[in-house]
């Protein structure tokens, strides 16, 4: 786990390009600005050239989407590839309804991603197994989560963050755990997405090195949520919200080593 990335993040503020699901929107924009980065959102295909020129990452959230804002999606991805920017995707919901996976799909085609982020139904999907997703919700299924995760990976020649109370991260062969979160997450809607492009400010910096970049990622989030739900004596989903943007502008390195549960493994 390379902590130092914080801190890399903090002293170098890259330029995240988002294109957000209007639900979530100021949660995500909040989140970057709070942990170092500087968030900059986009509806237009016109300025996508230029803005993914000035980006150190993209991350395109399929939440909610127009089929003039699919253009403006599959120009953005394919501009990032071009331009050799880190692209991250958050294919929302695409378990539980149909036409978001065969979009999805269908764009995964046109562009190369570097790290997918999304809950168990949705990364089951991206993996052809049968998973019962509920709506934006990962649902249920008897799966083995890791191995989905990793199948997921290879399929998509990615890094891979499958959300839940464990978070599993993976680019197909090694796999690394995180232990710690909330269930205060699952109460408030703008956590995965604001995760995503969390994920994206650290891919930033990485280095070219996105398995780093998204665990790191992952393990801080995870923590400064923990942090917020360990000074709350109810369940608070509001408060629990303001709360998370204090605290992933105030986390520490040394904050997250102090509550840090994780595993690290290696298939041979």
């Amino acid at each position: 786990m390379q902590l130092s990335l914080l801190t890399q993040l903090r002293q170098q503020n890259p330029v995240v390009l988002n294109i957000s699901n209007f639900v979530t929107v100021q949660d995500v924009a909040n989140g970057l600005n709070a942990i170092g980065a500087s968030p900059i959102m986009s509806e237009e295909v016109a300025e996508a050239e230029a803005l993914v020129q000035m980006s150190g990452a993209v991350a395109l959230n399929l939440g909610a989407f127009t089929q003039q804002q699919l253009t403006q999606i599959r120009q953005t991805g394919k501009l990032a590839n071009q331009y050799h920017k880190p692209l991250i995707v958050d294919p929302v919901a695409i378990g539980a309804v149909a036409y978001r996976r065969t979009i999805a799909t269908q764009l995964l085609q046109d562009f190369q991603v570097d790290i997918i982020r999304g809950n168990a139904g949705e990364i089951a999907a991206l993996a052809d197994v049968t998973w019962q997703a509920k709506g934006i919700d990962a649902g249920a299924g008897d799966g083995d989560l890791v191995a989905i995760a990793q199948a997921a990976a290879q399929k998509q020649h990615c890094v891979v963050i499958l959300s839940g109370p464990i978070d599993v991260i993976t680019d197909g062969q090694r796999v690394v755990q995180i232990q710690n979160g909330t269930p205060l997450f699952q109460l408030h809607v703008g956590s995965g997405d604001m995760l995503s492009s969390i994920v994206a400010a650290f891919a930033a910096v990485s280095a070219g090195d996105y398995f780093t970049a998204a665990q790191t990622a992952c393990l801080v989030f995870a923590s400064a949520g923990e942090r917020v739900a360990a000074q709350l004596s109810q369940e608070r989903p509001g408060t629990f919200a303001a709360q998370l943007i204090d605290e992933l502008h105030l986390i520490t390195t040394e904050a997250v080593v102090q509550i840090a549960r994780y595993t690290v493994r290696k298939d041979e």
